[in-house]
């Protein structure tokens, strides 16, 4: 699972010099910022891949091949986010590109609104799950659409679609306000499929495929498109199939994307770190083929096991936010390197994993016995599509099978340049405006930086790898809280990291050096949950969606109500929280976490739902107006989209790859048409290898 951190309303400071080489530059991280309507501002930063030049040009051509593969799936993403979703990336991207004979004001909002979709990987708010229309009127968009068609745009989303068709039934989805309102739709008391508009589900109501997946229905519960039309379930399986290859396995969805996918994963193999990544890479492949939920084990399992290698991968559908099940999952790829000097400090955590077990404050039923040391690494990210970009999270712990985790272990890495890019774009003004007082801003700026990487070494390393099931619960927890898992598991890793920042065993690993830290991540924690990220719930909407923010709001809301340690107070016509008996605050952390293990243990859907409906949910909307008036006159922006960098192939007289550099775009369009034009070259020269599902 990702953990987004606290990285909401950051600034954009100046730019700075950088050694590169042999030369210096003046490095850019924050690039431009834009927003439409409820949508934004959007921070568009971009991020540098320092250390990328040491690497061995065998090593570098490993990284070259799974970026490739990693930009090669990244349509599959934008399609189960909505069955739109690429035709409208079509248009849009037509619009951008030729403006000719398009009115400058709606050409420019279009752009603008282009940006949005590109970072947003459609036209879903990332933060708020909510659809964010073009901010111009349905004739004049498709006037804009046909006029870039008749100037040499190909605007059709496949051969033989007409335009007037996709027009009309974007004419509805995505202008008509209540049509498709919400992308994944958890709020209590709503059929949670059937008022979502993902592209997981087609046809069906919650009800009808819970019965129909308890029955044994459901045989890919995690790579599958389910389709419910004439009284019938079929699963609409992702893979490639076999049949091509000399098996018997027809094709699926996404079939031509992943033989993109599976030629680049290929050529990888070649250069991968060691013999088992080798066999890791063809495991992968082999799923992809196949859609097997058996050959996904198999690969999850061989990757668990890739350890000291300096380049790794995270490849396939993995995180489950957009189902509201928790079920399905989205397409995401990110490549990486390991920095070895901070990834030693987060080894010393992740190899005292049995001693922070043992002094988990949740029942000794619920605790892990012979723990094996946890994998842990930081890395700098070279390249994130799909679910884990533009906008990224800072920590990872994967797999999100319990079963897993429990017997075999899991990965965690914190993305240092992603971190790093955060901070470089971020100013000091909001941390002014809502601190307490100046001990509290001054702690902030001290020891902020360190509080938030031990934050997400802590809910990754420890959190999301801790506590297991009762045994009489055999059912997987993602099942057992059908659009609360997400929110409980996310709860109980944050409270991990609260729980253990006062142990002593940081202190004596080095990692932290006094109480200082410790306290500054509480009044972050406080802080960022009852006010900062209330700037990400537009006006109108009164619950929350995401469900980091639900986790966060939930356990200070909870605390406030239930451990005495916070206090909201009113100073110059302005609320503030502070913390009042920190002791009593680390207690309630405490026994908050005790009880949450408990209900993820047991399996008690009930005092889940109670939980989060009572303290995660709903907001004060008096507040975030405030919050919002008060936001006005800073640099803020609610969140952040990446920029990649862009790997250039140094080839030699007969073509090959002898080498590979490193750029950086600094322009989120080029970025954005560069990867577009490469997915679809790529497809066109699959095209009819695979009849239509």
């Amino acid at each position: 699972m990702p953990y987004i951190g606290n990285w909401a309303g950051q600034a954009s400071a100046p730019r700075i010099a950088t050694h590169d080489g042999s030369r210096y530059m003046e490095r850019q991280y924050t690039l431009e910022k834009i927003s439409q309507g409820n949508v934004g501002p959007v921070r568009i930063v971009q991020l540098y891949a320092d250390g990328f030049e040491a690497l061995s040009a065998r090593e570098k051509r490993f990284v070259y091949h799974l970026s490739q593969a990693a930009v090669a799936g990244r349509d599959i993403a934008l399609d189960q986010r909505h069955r739109h979703g690429l035709g409208l990336r079509t248009l849009l991207e037509a619009v951008y590109t030729h403006p000719d004979g398009i009115d400058p004001l709606v050409h420019e909002a279009l752009r603008m609104y282009t940006k949005l979709f590109w970072v947003n990987n459609g036209t879903y708010d990332d933060i708020t799950s909510r659809k964010f229309a073009p901010p111009c009127s349905w004739e004049d968009f498709s006037a804009a659409v046909r006029t870039a068609a008749a100037h040499g745009a190909l605007p059709d989303l496949a051969p033989g679609t007409p335009l007037a068709i996709l027009l009309d039934e974007l004419r509805t989805s995505l202008f008509e306000p209540g049509a498709e309102d919400v992308r994944t739709n958890k709020t209590p008391g709503t059929d949670m499929i059937a008022a979502g508009a993902n592209n997981l589900y087609t046809g069906a109501t919650f009800e009808d495929v819970e019965a129909w997946a308890a029955a044994g229905g459901e045989l890919h519960p995690l790579n599958s498109r389910l389709v419910h039309a004439d009284g019938e379930f079929r699963e609409e399986v992702y893979r490639t199939g076999t049949v091509h290859c000399g098996g018997t396995i027809p094709p699926g969805r996404y079939a031509a994307d992943l033989e993109l996918v599976i030629g680049f994963l290929e050529q990888a193999r070649a250069f991968a770190c060691t013999p088992h990544q080798e066999e890791t890479l063809g495991k992968l492949i082999a799923f992809y083929r196949t859609g097997s939920p058996a050959d996904w084990r198999a690969y999850v399992l061989h990757w668990i096991a890739d350890t000291d290698v300096r380049i790794d991968f995270i490849h396939g559908f993995i995180e489950v936010y957009l189902d509201a099940r928790g079920a399905k999952g989205q397409y995401e790829a990110i490549v990486h390197f390991v920095d070895p000097v901070l990834t030693d400090m987060v080894q010393k955590i992740g190899s005292a994993a049995q001693y922070f077990e043992d002094r988990m404050p949740w029942d000794e039923r619920y605790k892990k016995r012979d723990v094996k040391p946890l994998k842990a690494s930081v890395i700098n990210v070279v390249v994130e599509t799909g679910d884990a970009g533009p906008v990224s999270a800072i920590g990872i712990n994967l797999p999100n099978e319990e079963d897993i985790r429990e017997q075999f272990g899991s990965k965690s890495v914190t993305l240092n340049n992603i971190v790093e890019a955060y901070d470089k774009s971020a100013g000091k003004d909001i941390h002014r405006e809502f601190s307490f007082d100046d001990a509290e801003y001054e702690r902030t700026l001290t020891y902020g930086m360190r509080a938030d990487n031990l934050h997400t070494a802590l809910h990754e390393v420890l959190g999301h790898g801790s506590g297991k099931m009762n045994p009489a619960v055999t059912e997987d927890p993602h099942a057992l809280f059908p659009g609360y898992y997400s929110t409980l598991e996310e709860t109980r890793a944050d409270l991990v990291a609260m729980w253990h920042i006062w142990d002593p065993m940081l202190r004596e690993i080095g990692a932290v050096t006094g109480e200082e830290i410790a306290r500054t991540m509480y009044e972050k924690e406080v802080r960022n949950a009852a006010l900062v990220q209330l700037q990400r719930v537009p006006k109108g909407q009164d619950m929350l969606e995401e469900d980091h923010m639900k986790n966060r709001q939930l356990i200070v809301h909870w605390l406030m109500r239930n451990a005495s340690c916070i206090e909201r107070t009113a100073r110059d016509g302005k609320i503030f929280f502070r913390i009042t008996d920190i002791a009593a605050m680390r207690e309630g952390v405490g026994r908050l976490l005790a009880e949450v293990m408990r209900i993820k243990a047991e399996g008690d859907y009930q005092a889940a739902k109670a939980l989060i409906d009572e303290y995660g949910l709903a907001i004060d909307t008096a507040l975030r107006d405030e919050v919002l008036r008060r936001m006005e006159h800073l640099d803020r922006a609610v969140y952040t989209g990446f920029v990649m960098p862009r790997l250039v192939p140094v080839t030699g007289a007969d073509g090959s790859i002898e080498d590979v550099t490193v750029a950086y775009p600094c322009d989120l369009a080029a970025q954005m048409l560069e990867y577009s034009a490469f997915t679809t070259r790529g497809k066109e020269a699959l095209r009819g290898m695979f009849p239509p599902v």
